[in-house]
């Protein structure tokens, strides 16, 4: 064999670890109940914390509050092995979260938005 046939690793190919071995296994995060929008931010750096790379990334891509899909886009990993991990990070208390709607929240009926419309329409 050449050298060059042996040389398996390269940078266009990705990671090398798959998000089911970054997330043990695991594909849900249900219990949070995390959404697109759902806003998370870290209470401490990556400097200040001992984790894996993994997490580190998540924790630098939330010191300001940011929405689990952008968390997403910013470390370049799957939405739902992001929501896996940001659960660890949120059941270690390293990170806060807040749903912008409250499940069960009552949402203003149509009759009230088309008096609001009607009401702006109006000035």
């Amino acid at each position: 064999m050449r050298q060059a046939d042996e040389e398996w690793f390269d940078e266009a190919a990705g990671p090398l670890v798959r998000p089911y071995a970054m997330t043990g296994g695991r594909t849900r995060s249900d219990t949070l109940g995390l959404d697109l929008i759902t806003l998370v931010v870290a209470m401490y750096s990556a400097a200040e914390v001992d984790v894996e790379p993994e997490y580190a990334g998540i924790l630098s891509a939330c010191q300001h509050p940011t929405s689990v899909v952008e968390v997403a886009a910013k470390v370049d990993l799957p939405l739902q092995v992001v929501k896996v991990l940001l659960s660890d990070l949120i059941s270690q208390r390293l990170i806060i979260f807040r749903s912008p709607v409250a499940p069960g929240a009552e949402t203003p009926s149509q009759h009230v938005l088309q008096a609001v419309l009607d009401g702006i329409r109006k000035l």
